[in-house]
């Protein structure tokens, strides 16, 4: 993204305090509806860069080829945006207020109920932008949401807003696991937060109750083995690895979610965008397997489902079907 604000005189005193520049700038990602914001600095992450590579060199990313490119930008941010001082994570909560109602229908992962999250984060993390540089500094910065090469989730857990958990979701000691990620880097220092203790404990019920058994260690994911990625990044037969496990997932996989203890202080979010279209919900097993393409279209044009398109799902459905 352009520089925004260049050449802007600062809109008020005292603004050269990194710590009231911070809290400004959580202040307004909480006016722009973000459940969560925290900042680090920008710089490498070593220990990160250490992790990353023994998980390519075990294979753990399928066929995720893209995975193993520009690995030093993933945990350098500088190399993505040149200048970057400082890291913005924020959280957007998503968990529904609802799920599907008929229990033997195909079963949508509940990030897929709304419309795409990409867009939805993305166009606040650009307004939270423009804010920061019109309100509290002009800055240049660039936001981020899953599109790039940029570990989020540890940056998040850098910048206090969790901790990554045995089942390798961002866990925010509030919100719970159900939560949208997005990163803003800037160009200017800030007040920087600290981490948060892990708190998963001897708790194991991820990793039990995962039935493909995809976590094979504490925070470590084998995405070949995953149901999630199976129905979403997987554009191949399914295979050998889908055989047993519950044939009911159609996109996404939310099992090591809906265990977690600490989802259960997940409330509903506050996202209008987050809601599903009529009828999604209630779709029977018997509607879901009668979908054509026009349902399809019409159903899923704004959500994340269209990532994989109509044969795609389709494909999933007959998987489901046996």
């Amino acid at each position: 993204m352009k520089a925004a604000g260049a050449g802007k005189s600062w809109p008020c005193e005292g603004l050269n305090d990194p710590a009231l520049s911070a809290a400004a700038v959580k202040e307004e990602a909480r006016r722009l509806g973000f459940d969560g914001c925290g900042i680090s600095r920008a710089e490498a992450l070593p220990e990160d860069a250490l992790r990353l590579r023994s998980w390519l060199d075990h294979g753990y990313q399928a066929q995720m080829a893209y995975m193993e490119k520009h690995t030093e930008k993933r945990v350098d941010p500088a190399l993505l945006f040149e200048g970057a001082r400082s890291v913005i994570s924020v959280l957007l909560n998503y968990y529904p207020s609802g799920t599907q109602t008929d229990s033997d229908a195909p079963v949508l992962a509940k990030f897929a109920y709304g419309k795409d999250y990409h867009v939805v984060v993305r166009e606040k993390l650009n307004r939270l932008l423009r804010k920061i540089s019109s309100r509290i500094a002009p800055v240049r910065g660039r936001a981020f949401v899953d599109t790039a090469p940029l570990l989020e989730k540890a940056w998040a857990a850098r910048a206090g807003l969790g901790w990554i958990g045995k089942n390798t979701c961002l866990i925010s000691p509030d919100k719970g696991s159900f939560c949208f990620i997005g990163t803003l880097l800037i160009d200017i220092p800030l007040q920087y937060d600290r981490p948060v203790a892990d708190r998963c404990g001897g708790c194991t019920l991820c990793i039990d109750a995962c039935p493909a058994k995809a976590i094979v260690a504490p925070r470590t994911l084998d995405a070949g083995r995953c149901i999630s990625y199976g129905t979403i990044e997987n554009k191949a037969a399914v295979g050998e690895a889908f055989r047993n496990p519950p044939a009911d997932r159609v996109f996404g996989c939310d099992i090591c979610q809906d265990v977690c203890p600490w989802n259960r202080r997940a409330v509903p979010h506050h996202e209008k965008d987050f809601d599903p279209p009529p009828g999604l919900l209630e779709m029977t097993r018997e509607e879901w397997f009668a979908l054509n393409e026009e349902q399809y279209g019409r159903m899923f044009q704004n959500s994340a489902v269209k990532r994989i398109g109509f044969e795609g799902l389709k494909r999933n459905l007959d998987r489901i079907a046996g």
